[in-house]
């Protein structure tokens, strides 16, 4: 058993000395930066949490606009259309 640990010794000293330290220290901090990578991509932060719900009420809009102007005629008809769908569906 003090045989195996000793070569262990003597491995990571030649690495050390080799100048394989970077390396070695790259290895094991990898798993780290991996986990963190993921914690990023898994989680929305504000702004994008904003320019994703920015971006769904224009879509809703649009879509209001086009139905909206099928319907009615006239531009203050079709601006309160467009409005009463809108919070009809929730989105002010």
């Amino acid at each position: 058993m003090y045989e195996h640990n000793m070569r262990v010794f003597i491995i990571f000293a030649a690495l050390a000395v080799s100048g394989c330290v970077s390396t070695v220290a790259s290895v094991v901090t990898a798993p780290f930066k991996v986990a963190g990578k993921a914690a990023d991509w898994a989680t929305t932060s504000q702004s994008e949490s904003d320019r994703n719900r920015g971006r769904a009420v224009r879509k809703a809009e649009e879509r209001a606009r086009k139905d909206c102007k099928r319907q009615v005629d006239g531009e203050l008809a079709l601006e309160q259309c467009v409005r009463d769908t809108l919070r009809a569906q929730g989105i002010n």
